[in-house]
């Protein structure tokens, strides 16, 4: 089971033994979605796994908003340092209506990883419908590790050669059958 706790300023995410591993990975095309399942994705040695979960507590299903809540895992697997420089986001409900979420770094960072370094946040995503899906991607750019006398204040002065885009493939937002919304169920209010 995966529990988080959400207020407009912050999430929380405790995922407890049996819950769902991240790095497992499932696509299917748009349609009636899967369960909700933790997906990755990586490019050049830069590794990005999202496991997904409905808030109920935070959903108002009345009023047609479903709140999912989104915890990503970015793994270093290179032997350069990476920074994650800005994320993009494209949402898309059940209906096919689409927006994107553009920004600088991750929950107000830029992370700065090492290598077999990785870094973790916890976010949020209301949409109108009981199920969608987001896939996107993050900029990030990538150096050798050490240069002689180098200190780690030092390292956002030195040159960065290369930047990259790593994808982030789809992942599903669903409300689960036991929570006790009605799947499916429109209220109308388009």
């Amino acid at each position: 089971m995966v529990g988080f706790r959400v207020s407009r300023r912050s999430l929380r995410l405790d995922v407890e033994p049996n819950a769902p591993k991240l790095g497992s990975s499932a696509q299917t095309p748009l349609g009636r979605p899967p369960s909700a399942a933790a997906d990755s994705a990586e490019r050049g040695h830069i590794r990005v796994d999202v496991l997904p979960v409905f808030l109920p507590d935070q959903s108002d299903p009345v009023e047609g908003e479903y709140v999912f809540g989104y915890r990503v895992r970015i793994s270093n697997n290179s032997d350069r340092i990476v920074q994650v420089l800005s994320r993009r986001w494209t949402i898309i409900d059940a209906h096919g209506r689409s927006r994107q979420v553009e920004g600088e770094g991750v929950v107000g960072r830029q992370p700065i990883l090492g290598p077999t370094q990785f870094f973790q946040y916890e976010s949020f995503c209301p949409i109108k419908t009981t199920w969608g899906t987001m896939e996107g991607s993050y900029t990030v750019r990538s150096r050798e590790t050490s240069v002689t006398g180098e200190s780690a204040s030092s390292i956002l002065d030195t040159q960065w050669p290369e930047t990259l885009e790593v994808k982030v493939a789809r992942f599903y937002l669903v409300v689960p059958n036991e929570s006790g919304v009605e799947v499916g169920k429109s209220d109308g209010r388009e």
